[in-house]
């Protein structure tokens, strides 16, 4: 059985600001760590591993998770270090997988190529059900769509952009060290591998919070039944009129936050009826 730092029960009425209970989507920061497949090799560049030369497979070794409005303190983080056999990890999926189906959005680095479907992996041959759906934010690939980082690894960006949370480095048990010893049950690696998964959350979340101005993907105001007031995804609801949006269509006012610069436009196309019904358009060329 895994160690949770902060039980799913307690998640369901965790999120508080300022005293007011919060009522917007339920945004989880996740990260995983695997086990490695161990096989028979004969040789260490260009090997071809047949299935029949696989040991072990690979499972979840450890997760971590964060809902966006609990503090740092309340990271939830799960592995294997007190199970029967390592390899089976269904017991430690539970935690996991209550989280995702409770989610509106899902924040991970590499999270579409790798945590989603490694966890989806291990769900169904585990025979979990699909949690309910969600929307899943990439940090890789925000950073690769706005920019041209150097490295887009988040031991990179982390340090290079974030003012708290930056990726630490596993010390203890340098490189594939960590793993392999908690593989072996070690319970000082575990320890280490528990706050080096927790610290990455807390690093992605400030990362997120930092790239997503540039990206505005995601628009909290169409998750709650308050419509009195437009929600920036850095939680300030005070804008300011900064010029148009013109398509090819129409135009719209702009607004942008006056906390993180987030840019917004009215749904509302402000050229009148007459001027669109004489606007030409371009067309398509094929």
């Amino acid at each position: 059985m895994g160690i949770i730092t902060n039980s799913t029960s307690e998640s369901r009425d965790r999120l508080k600001m300022n005293k007011k209970v919060y009522t917007g989507p339920k945004i989880l920061y996740i990260d995983i760590e695997t086990a490695p497949i161990l096989a028979y090799i004969w040789g260490l560049w260009d090997q071809n591993v047949g299935l029949n030369m696989i040991k072990e497979d690979w499972h979840i070794l450890s997760w971590a998770a964060k809902w966006k409005h609990d503090p740092p303190s309340k990271v939830m983080y799960a592995d294997q270090r007190n199970a029967k056999n390592i390899n089976d990890d269904k017991h430690m999926l539970k935690g996991i997988w209550q989280l995702l189906h409770e989610a509106d959005i899902v924040v991970a680095q590499n999270g579409k190529s790798f945590d989603r479907k490694k966890l989806n992996a291990r769900f169904i041959l585990n025979g979990f059900p699909p949690p309910s759906s969600y929307k899943m934010l990439d940090t890789l690939l925000m950073a690769r769509k706005h920019f041209k980082f150097t490295s887009n690894k988040l031991e990179y960006t982390s340090d290079k952009l974030n003012k708290k949370y930056k990726k630490l480095k596993h010390n203890k048990f340098p490189g594939f060290k960590l793993w392999e010893e908690c593989l072996k049950k070690n319970v000082a690696a575990f320890n280490e591998m528990k706050k080096y998964n927790i610290h990455d959350v807390l690093s992605l979340e400030e990362y997120h919070n930092i790239l997503e101005p540039w990206d505005g993907s995601i628009n909290l105001s169409i998750y709650t039944d308050d419509i009195s007031k437009t929600v920036c995804s850095c939680g300030n609801k005070h804008f300011v009129k900064n010029g148009f949006k013109f398509t090819s269509a129409g135009k719209f006012q702009r607004h942008r936050c006056t906390k993180c610069g987030n840019e917004f436009r009215e749904s509302t196309n402000i050229l009148k009826k007459e001027q669109r019904k004489a606007l030409l358009r371009p067309t398509t060329k094929v």
